[in-house]
């Protein structure tokens, strides 16, 4: 892995990209959009979490996030990611309304086989390509950037209307669905 990937100041804010395997669409639910949600508000309630910004779209979720406990950011990653496969798995195995069902479970089943730190299943994509965010223009740009995604993939035309950003907290909009540390 590239240096450049690498998480290597505990005390900075960063870019970070989590991804469901295969790029498949699985938080087109309300239901896995809300298990991620909750992740990341325990967190922040109790491990430490700083989110700044944030935006789940279909297939991956951008966040600028930082600590401000004893965790590091790559635990605090680890156990979002640890916790919200199995939430989902969850979710997926007992649903029955889930009509991708055996194909969400065969795919993520097969990414766990190949993979030797997995028992069973694997949901997410192993690296979340941490970039620090050194410089103001780094901050402004990542933060244009997890804003603007909705409206460039053709979901919306402003980047307030998609609930499931931050856009909403940073437009001072009630609609918000989780506390952000404001940055810029």
């Amino acid at each position: 892995m590239s240096r450049k990937y690498k998480i290597r100041d505990q005390d900075k804010l960063y870019f970070v990209t989590f991804t469901v395997i295969e790029w498949i669409d699985l938080f087109t639910r309300r239901e896995y959009r809300d298990i991620f949600l909750d992740s990341l508000r325990y967190c922040q309630k109790f491990k430490g979490l700083d989110l700044c910004a944030y935006c789940i779209m279909s297939s991956h979720i951008h966040m600028i996030l930082g600590r401000n406990g004893e965790l590091t950011l790559q635990g605090l990653m680890r156990d979002i990611k640890k916790f919200t496969s199995v939430k989902i798995l969850e979710a997926i195995k007992t649903s029955h309304t889930e009509s991708r069902k055996d194909i969400l479970l065969w795919h993520f089943g097969k990414a766990g086989r190949a993979n030797s730190n997995n028992t069973h299943f694997q949901v997410w994509q192993q690296h979340s390509h941490p970039i620090e965010l050194n410089t103001n223009e780094k901050v402004s740009r990542c933060l244009h950037y997890i804003h603007q995604n909705p409206v460039k993939a053709g979901i919306v035309l402003s980047q307030e209307d998609y609930l499931y950003s931050s856009a909403v907290n940073y437009a001072g909009l009630p609609e918000k669905l989780i506390d952000v540390l404001l940055i810029e």
